[in-house]
C-alpha cells in the first residue's frame, strides 16, 4: 500500500519530487552504462529493462508520470534493486 503522506509530499514539494526522480534517472542511466558494458552482470538486475524503461519515462515523458506510481516503486521494488546490486558488489569484493 502507497503511504499517502509521502505522495502528498511528492505532489507538494517540487524540490522533493524532482530529487527522487534525479535519482531514478542516475540509477536508470547507471543500469544502462552497466547493460552496454558487462550484458552478464546486468542480466541479474530482474527488473533492468523496466528500470531503464522507468528512467525514460521520467526524462521524457515527465508530465505522465504518477506520484503514487512513484512512490509505489520507492516502497515496493526499491528494496528488491538494493539487495541485488548489494550482493553483486559483495561478489566482486570477494573476487578482489
Amino acid at each position: 500500500m502507497v503511504c499517502r503522506s509521502y505522495v502528498q509530499r511528492l505532489r507538494a514539494d517540487r524540490q522533493f519530487r524532482r530529487a527522487v526522480e534525479r535519482e531514478f534517472e542516475i540509477i536508470g542511466e547507471a543500469l544502462g552504462r552497466l547493460e552496454r558494458s558487462d550484458a552478464a552482470i546486468a542480466e541479474r538486475i530482474k527488473e533492468l529493462p523496466r528500470i531503464i524503461s522507468f528512467r525514460n519515462r521520467i526524462i521524457h515523458g515527465y508530465d505522465t508520470v504518477d506520484d503514487a506510481t512513484v512512490w509505489g516503486i520507492i516502497e515496493g521494488h526499491l528494496p528488491t534493486l538494493l539487495e541485488q546490486t548489494e550482493a553483486l558488489l559483495s561478489e566482486g569484493n570477494d573476487e578482489a
